[in-house]
């Protein structure tokens, strides 16, 4: 039998869209300790920056997220709002730091401007087709919001609501409440 401790903790999908004009982000609510559901509605969607410009959503540790999201927003203070330049200087602290290093979680970011991936492997990464999609049921929602935005009009709010959906009919480790925030770019 597993103790707590060496139970893996798994949850969320986070999706990321930008269409016509605006751009949405939004994630499940589902967080996961082993084979069972301990949360169904945690918030792992965040404002970020004096104004709440940059959307942030967050993959794995929910502490280590938390702390990644902190030095990410004073790295945007840093540097006057800009969203890559913050992104880049997260990332290479995120990779040399001794302590920041063992952090395990991935955060998707979103200014008017861009949509972009940090990893603590030292990756900035900003999809061609401003979709992106983290955690375990990303790529469900990815794939769905690709066909959503290839075959409707749909908005990019609404498209992220959908392919979460989606993606939480199909990954046990994702559920059906959402929260999408949006920004006009």
């Amino acid at each position: 039998m597993q103790t707590e401790a060496q139970m893996d903790i798994r949850s969320t999908t986070i999706l990321s869209v930008r269409r016509g004009g605006e751009v949405a982000l939004g994630g499940d609510g589902q967080v996961t300790l082993g084979e069972t559901i301990v949360k169904a509605d945690a918030r792992k969607v965040r404002r970020l920056g004096e104004k709440g410009q940059v959307l942030c959503g967050f993959a794995g540790g929910a502490a280590d997220a938390f702390a990644l999201m902190e030095r990410f927003e004073a790295k945007l203070k840093d540097s006057s709002g800009n969203i890559r330049r913050a992104a880049v200087e997260l990332a290479k602290a995120w990779r040399t730091d001794r302590v920041l290093r063992r952090l395990e979680s991935l955060l998707a970011v979103a200014d008017a401007e861009a949509s972009l991936i940090i990893s603590g492997a030292g990756d900035v990464i900003e999809p061609a087709d401003g979709l992106i999609g983290v955690g375990s049921g990303g790529a469900y929602a990815r794939a769905a919001a690709a066909a959503l935005v290839r075959n409707t009009d749909l908005g990019a709010e609404e498209i992220v609501r959908r392919s979460l959906a989606i993606a939480g009919e199909i990954c046990i480790y994702s559920n059906d409440r959402v929260v999408v925030e949006v920004l006009k770019a």
